[in-house]
């Protein structure tokens, strides 16, 4: 049976506290890093590599067990956007809405066990939301200008494939609009991208090489380029899928091409000054995460638990990784990939209610599809009138 909406969307928000939650006690390790300290990670019930430091070499953060972290809590909270505006949005809802949300809307943050403004737990470039609209009241769309170009817009952006179900260059186009005011550059590009993978992910019956070849059709520069080198490794190595190393290493051998980052991902005191292409503006760089995952998306021929094991067993931003194979999966597949344990067990560890949040979404969703029918009935009237069609 064809997935309905609920059940997408539903599929969608599980698979991205999955992804999160089974990579973020490994997040900064490398692909041979995670080998050595677990084996090979599946299981949502996985020690944080960092719990065992004191509290103030660990940011006072708890992670494992089923613990999500940012990704989750900023897709929710976009998530939010759209039920409090009940329309499509853009970078004044960056400015507006986001810079709320982040910043003056107490919630349960899991990472820091108690209840806190999202921002205390933000990396800097998503703290970087507040800072341009807020503090130094720019242009809305000029928000994303000088920040750290990273995968942060990308990462929350699922749920505007959603609103644009079933019509990828619309959720492209609103992706692009919204997150300007948070990313630029390859950043933005991704976060674009992204969207449009998850909205191609809601047509009936597609497939992960057609969801992919839909993106190449929208992406541009670096990020086109960097998910077709990914794509013609992954497909060339299906035969090969369970050589996990040698799949990691082909997989950063190619998008290596495009990321100048590689296993050096923390951000230490011997790094300043350094002198570095990484997180700049290019037009021939790409974010590693989005090419990533979608690769493993289409190693495993679209299988939702594989891909995001692979993903975050590959090593990096292992978090990000998962959620982005998470929701698009989750959104082709619908609520039959969820697994009944892991949904107690992240609904439990962060006190959350995902299939509540899903379907208050997908009510959301629906309305704005209303509107949007309502708009292109009249469109259609009003060009019968001028003779058009």
């Amino acid at each position: 049976m064809t997935p309905s909406l609920n059940s997408r969307i539903r599929g969608m928000l599980h698979g991205i506290a999955l992804g999160d939650a089974l990579g973020a006690p490994v997040e900064k390790l490398s692909a041979n890093q995670i080998r050595e300290r677990y084996g090979r990670v599946t299981s949502v019930m996985t020690r944080w590599h960092k719990m065992d430091l004191p509290p103030a070499a660990r940011n006072h953060r708890v992670r494992g067990d089923g613990v999500v972290t940012d990704d989750t809590l900023m897709t929710l909270a976009l998530m939010d956007i759209y039920g409090e505006t009940k329309r499509h949005l853009d970078a004044w809802d960056m400015a507006d809405g986001m810079v709320r949300q982040i910043a003056w809307k107490p919630r349960w943050v899991p990472e820091l066990g108690r209840e806190a403004m999202l921002i205390d737990r933000l990396f800097y470039p998503e703290k970087w939301i507040f800072q341009r609209h807020q503090l130094a009241n720019c242009d809305p769309r000029q928000g994303g200008i000088g920040n750290m170009v990273n995968c942060g817009a990308a990462m929350y952006i699922a749920p505007v494939g959603a609103v644009n179900a079933a019509d990828p260059k619309a959720a492209y186009d609103e992706a692009i609009a919204f997150a300007s005011g948070h990313q630029e550059s390859y950043g933005l590009e991704a976060a674009g991208v992204m969207a449009a993978a998850v909205a191609a992910a809601f047509v009936p019956g597609t497939t992960i090489d057609r969801i992919v070849d839909t993106v190449l059709r929208l992406a541009k520069d670096g990020t086109r380029a960097a998910i077709a080198d990914i794509a013609e490794v992954a497909r060339a190595m299906r035969p090969r899928r369970h050589e996990h190393q040698a799949v990691y290493a082909a997989f950063h051998q190619a998008i290596g091409r495009y990321s100048v980052m590689g296993d050096d991902v923390n951000h230490m005191p011997e790094k300043v000054g350094r002198l570095t292409d990484a997180y700049r503006p290019s037009r021939l760089m790409a974010i590693e995460e989005l090419p990533l995952a979608l690769g493993f998306c289409l190693l495993n021929e679209g299988d939702f638990r594989a891909s995001i094991v692979d993903g975050i067993n590959s090593g990096r931003d292992t978090d990000s990784i998962g959620v982005m194979a998470g929701a698009i999966l989750g959104a082709m597949h619908g609520e039959a990939v969820i697994d009944a344990e892991d949904a107690r067990q992240i609904d439990s560890a962060n006190r959350l209610d995902l299939t509540a949040s899903a379907d208050g979404f997908t009510h959301t969703v629906r309305e704005l599809f209303a509107a949007d029918r309502d708009l292109m009935e009249a469109r259609s009237v009003a060009r019968a009138e001028l003779g058009l069609i």
